[in-house]
């Protein structure tokens, strides 16, 4: 395999995680009775440019199709970090009536609503049909296609260009990064911004969020790597945040190359100096995750076999990918995890993929009191202790797996 990016062969690994079907592709009542498509899930670094981007076994369309069951507004902490986000925006680039916003990958609308609510156009661009469809309800414009350069020619064909484009969470999830990155220099206007959200390699590799990397995601990402890649593309970074969302994220603002009049900020360098610093550039960096990604499977599969020869309980919450991906690489099935809550009426009384453990409402969770909640979404944990609080009054207590295993009784 060659990199996405530069077309450098590829041979150093990050990981290797066996394999798994789409983590987002979950199953109904007739899908258990019919085979399920696995793809080998494993994960090379460039030395090159130094992206790291799982192997190439399936398409986009593959995993991003109709059923589509991820919608990012039923987390109340996103919701925040959009509005949050919007307020922001509109203060630094000084967005009123007259400008006009293009999100790419708007899924549910979520962030978009909060530019409606201010009276500042927007549309959103989202291939999942699901999605799509709830985003239309809150009344924002979708053309629902996969973004690249053919589609941004023909929205500047049609007058469509951008004050501020938003690309949050999405930069990870194109094979072609290349062509999607080039696309954002098409739509922008000349003197017009994008902001880029990602999880950060840095974090993912530091602090062993493995449970991350799934099919969905083809590329793991940090400044350096996506640094040369908006230059590549006509892009230039002219500052950079790190922020707690997703484990640990950082928002990266481009402008044109060829108009832009942003100053470079020093938290360019910044940033890009302490990735060198911790090694994102020297092979021994990546060289001992895949032992620590299995101290972990090994942990948390001690926790589920101990539970069961005591007798107790085992459920989870939350039907998110990262959870896929543990479940997957421990070989869990039901008769160690007996259900999962999810507050997506999308997901519910379907099942996971590959586990095939059974999703249900969180009256579910009230109704059997098990002594251990497994939290797969670890980066919403405070959020979901909260909200599930009342577990405390039958002795139940949370579990996380990342970054090491960890049990913490509700109070």
């Amino acid at each position: 395999m060659k990199c996405r990016h530069c077309r450098t062969p590829l041979d150093l690994p990050l990981v290797d995680l066996g394999s798994a079907p789409p983590s987002n592709a979950y199953l109904s009542d007739d899908a258990l009775k019919a085979p399920e498509k696995w793809f080998p899930l494993s994960v090379l670094v460039c030395r090159e440019c130094w992206l790291a981007q799982t192997e190439d076994f399936s398409r986009a369309d593959e995993l991003f199709g109709a059923e589509y069951a991820y919608f990012s507004g039923f987390s109340s902490s996103w919701l925040a970090h959009c509005e949050e986000y919007v307020a922001a925006m509109v203060k630094k680039f000084n967005l009123i009536p007259d400008s006009y916003v293009i999100e790419i990958a708007a899924n549910d609308g979520s962030l978009l609503q909060f530019f409606k609510k201010r009276m500042i156009p927007c549309m959103g661009i989202e291939p999942t049909a699901s999605t799509a469809q709830s985003a239309r309800a809150k009344g924002i414009p979708i053309i629902e296609d996969f973004f690249g350069c053919p589609l941004a020619e023909m929205l500047v064909a049609e007058g469509k260009c951008a004050d501020l484009m938003v690309a949050n969470n999405v930069l990870a999830h194109v094979p072609d990064i290349n062509d999607f990155v080039a696309g954002f220099v098409k739509l922008l206007k000349p003197h017009g911004v994008v902001t880029f959200e990602f999880p950060h390699l840095l974090r993912l590799v530091t602090l062993n969020q493995f449970d991350t990397i799934y099919h969905e995601h083809f590329s793991y990402l940090s400044l350096t790597a996506v640094n040369n890649i908006f230059a590549k593309n006509g892009l230039t970074a002219f500052d950079v945040e790190e922020l707690p969302t997703h484990g640990g994220s950082l928002r990266v603002y481009c402008q044109r190359s060829d108009t832009g009049q942003h100053t470079i900020q020093k938290n360019i360098e910044s940033l890009l100096r302490s990735e060198s610093d911790a090694g994102i550039c020297n092979p021994a960096f990546y060289a001992d995750f895949q032992s620590r990604a299995e101290n972990v499977k090994n942990e948390f599969l001690e926790f589920l076999l101990q539970a069961k020869q005591a007798g107790k309980k085992v459920a989870a919450y939350g039907a998110a990918a990262k959870g896929n991906t543990l479940l997957n690489f421990a070989g869990v099935r039901r008769d160690l995890l007996s259900f999962v809550v999810d507050r997506n009426p999308a997901k519910q009384d379907k099942y996971l993929p590959g586990s095939r453990i059974p999703i249900v409402s969180e009256e579910q969770l009230l109704r059997l009191k098990p002594s251990y909640v497994v939290i797969f979404p670890w980066n919403l944990k405070a959020e979901i202790m909260h909200q599930l609080a009342y577990i405390k009054s039958w002795g139940g207590s949370f579990v996380t797996a990342i970054p090491h295993l960890s049990i913490v009784p509700a109070c």
